[in-house]
């Protein structure tokens, strides 16, 4: 297949993502696959390339954002399993990549699609593709296509998109949100628990153009993780795209994709429910501090909390501590008592935002009480002064 098909079907594809959440994302080494698909994404810290393809960029369908709707105008192409599962292994062989993520249009019979998606897939790993591959559950997808996607690919993902059927509504009319997409959802999870996939599932919303609040987003991530045992949600930021009835729509701004990331992560990974993340009346995150300062604040009858006792879940309720803080903070503190802040700082802890809520063997950080004394000077003294500010 010809680069000029590779360029075509690498383009709009921005609603599907994976790593870490990164709106910046960077094309991977110049070469003749630049620009045309390798993106750099960010896993467990670390920057990785992987190529970002459509299968086909034709579709029956008219979702009201995206960049390849029935009616926009714009230069369509298909691949065949062959020459995309070739040009693939080319980008992998030259060490461009080192994996990838695979969705499509839906054109005409949607399991012929996901069929030939399936085909490419089997195609690369018989010819000894070993690297990371992300496949999409297309809606209407087959029960025996889910689990022949779950046994290939290392995640599948079934984007809902919207977290309710009006909000689906508003975006992508033409799509249903139970019959096409959650029911595919329960399957992949229900095959993966039976049948012991190693396969992780991940699904992902489009924020902002339905009029979704924080609020209903969060319930919807909370329920899906709990019901489906997802390893990822993501939310992926409004872009107004040119020729799309939503191109005079506003983007979705960054700080609100970071702090529902935040959120989510609370209520998935740190033990907090949906009732403990702090929301505006309006149902929005508050955009000026992060979830778990913001819970903080409302909440000082929980805090100071000493550090060298609480156990790991308190530990958790602690601003600027994460698991992997919690954890070396309970390992050091066997065979070392922790008494200083800059102790701290080599266990992965942010002392700036930990330090008004913790105890040190009964004591308040040291440099916490220089801040104190720093605020209560004249602002034009306390500005030359060099200490830590105060989340």
């Amino acid at each position: 297949m010809s680069d000029k098909v590779l360029k075509i079907l690498s383009k709009g594809n921005e609603f599907d993502l994976d790593g870490d959440p990164d709106p910046d994302f960077s094309n991977a080494q110049p070469s003749r696959f630049s620009e045309v698909g390798i993106k750099e994404v960010s896993c467990g810290g670390k920057k990785t390339p992987l190529a970002n393809l459509l299968y086909t960029n034709v579709c029956d369908r008219n979702c009201k954002y995206c960049a390849f709707r029935k009616d926009r105008d714009i230069e369509r192409a298909s691949w065949t399993p062959d020459s995309l599962a070739r040009t693939v292994s080319n980008m992998g062989r030259a060490e461009l990549i080192n994996g990838m993520m695979l969705s499509s249009g839906l054109a005409g019979n949607p399991t012929a699609i996901m069929s030939r998606m399936l085909e490419t897939v089997h195609i690369l790993r018989k010819n000894g593709f070993s690297q990371y591959i992300h496949l999409k559950i297309l809606p209407g997808a087959e029960i025996a296509q889910i689990e022949e996607a779950l046994r290939l690919a290392n995640r599948v993902s079934v984007n809902l998109e919207a977290p309710t059927v009006a909000t689906l509504g508003r975006i992508a009319p033409e799509k249903a949100l139970v019959e096409e997409l959650s029911t595919r959802l329960e399957k992949a999870s229900e095959i993966k628990f039976f049948r012991r996939m190693r396969a992780s599932i991940t699904t992902q919303f489009v924020v902002g153009p339905g009029g979704e609040s924080d609020s209903v987003l969060l319930k919807a991530a909370g329920r899906l993780s709990r019901s489906y045992g997802l390893s990822r949600i993501y939310f992926s930021g409004f872009r107004p795209i040119a020729g799309t009835p939503l191109e005079e729509s506003p983007k979705t701004e960054n700080i609100r994709i970071s702090r529902l990331y935040q959120a989510e992560w609370l209520m998935r990974i740190y033990g907090f429910s949906f009732e403990e993340v702090q929301l505006e009346e309006d149902g929005s995150l508050p955009r000026d501090k992060d979830p778990k300062t913001a819970w903080a604040e409302a909440h000082p009858e929980k805090f100071p909390i000493e550090i060298n006792t609480s156990d790991f879940e308190h530990l958790l309720r602690i601003p600027g501590i994460g698991p992997t803080g919690a954890r070396r903070i309970i390992q050091t503190r066997r065979q070392n008592g922790i008494y200083r802040i800059e102790q701290l700082k080599k266990l992965h802890v942010l002392t700036e935002r930990a330090a008004p809520y913790i105890l040190l063997n009964g004591k308040r950080p040291e440099y916490l009480h220089k801040t104190i004394i720093q605020l209560a000077l004249p602002f034009s003294r306390a500005d030359s002064l060099s200490a830590l500010p105060l989340p």
